[in-house]
């Protein structure tokens, strides 16, 4: 890919900052190997599903020929178990990830960057990749592909999704969240095993949420949960009585912070390692992180970490 990729999501320098990083799967996952990832399976299957461009190293008996004749360009036939890793990236477009406080990028603005670098890095890496968006209910529900045209069309979709939220406004608020629902459904349609990257602000009850993702690992998906905050609901910084609505109902809450701080503080330590010790007995992969890191930067970190496991 070019420098100047034209994507909005896809910034040149924050490539230039992991591209030599590789998000390998840690289980067994469903897919031909070709020393990445360990597989199941064994041999090709029948069903051709797409080409891709030759790499060095690739088996020359699997090289289209007729393609060579028409385009002077070598390429694989690549078939539907031939795929090094599947994978697919889960990212939550309800109304409460539209939240920011100051000059930060929402909490979806820094979920697309992250969606956009990882869908980078696995379709580099030759890796199938796919993307669903949900609030209430799944929005967008694009299969795990490899190409770059498939690649293309994730980045113009999680373009459009931001723009179509961004309009909304606190007399039209944005969609609710239904994390665990839509999850338990999810887990239901993804039949093969992949790496499930959820993405998300998790603002439902926890309980419920580990037991959708129970759901993924009962079927042996591998997942990893990026848990997105701004830093403003960590921190809690407000010293004047504020007015917060909510971003999903419209509803206006007036709170005197001083009032209400130790115990919201409480309260979101204990939201957060729920999840973090939940995940961390259900052997998923939990990376908190607010918006005031920069996505690469805390993507780079993970990824080094998780290489040394």
């Amino acid at each position: 890919m070019k420098r100047d990729t034209g994507y909005r999501y896809l910034d040149p320098s924050a490539l230039a900052r992991v591209k030599n990083l590789s998000l390998a799967a840690r289980g067994v996952v469903e897919g031909f190997i070709s020393g990445m990832h360990s597989s199941p399976m064994r041999g090709f299957s029948v069903e051709f599903a797409e080409h891709r461009e030759y790499v060095r190293g690739d088996n020359l008996r699997y090289l289209d020929w007729r393609m060579l004749a028409r385009t002077d360009r070598l390429y694989i036939k690549q078939y539907e178990e031939e795929t090094n890793l599947k994978a697919q990236i889960i990212l939550d477009t309800s109304g409460s990830m539209l939240y920011r406080h100051g000059p930060s990028m929402t909490k979806l603005d820094y979920g697309s960057y992250l969606a956009a670098i990882l869908a980078y890095l696995m379709t580099r890496q030759q890796d199938a990749v796919g993307l669903t968006t949900f609030d209430e209910k799944v929005r967008l529900d694009m299969p795990a592909r490899t190409s770059p045209r498939h690649f293309g069309e994730m980045m113009r979709q999680l373009e459009g999704t931001a723009d179509r939220l961004r309009s909304r406004s606190e007399i039209d608020p944005g969609s609710g969240t239904m994390v665990a629902e839509t999850l338990h459904r999810l887990a239901e349609r993804f039949k093969r095993r992949c790496l499930i990257i959820l993405i998300s602000d998790l603002y439902d009850e926890p309980e419920a949420v580990m037991k959708a993702l129970h759901h993924f690992r009962h079927r042996r998906h591998e997942l990893i949960v990026f848990h997105i905050f701004d830093a403003a609901e960590l921190d809690f910084p407000f010293r004047d009585t504020v007015r917060f609505v909510d971003l999903e109902t419209g509803e206006r809450l007036q709170v005197d912070p001083s009032y209400v701080r130790d115990e919201y503080q409480r309260q979101i330590q204990e939201f957060v390692a729920r999840y973090r010790k939940s995940c961390g007995d259900c052997q998923i992969d939990y990376v908190m992180t607010n918006t005031s890191v920069p996505y690469d930067v805390m993507l780079s970190r993970y990824l080094h970490k998780r290489s040394t496991l």
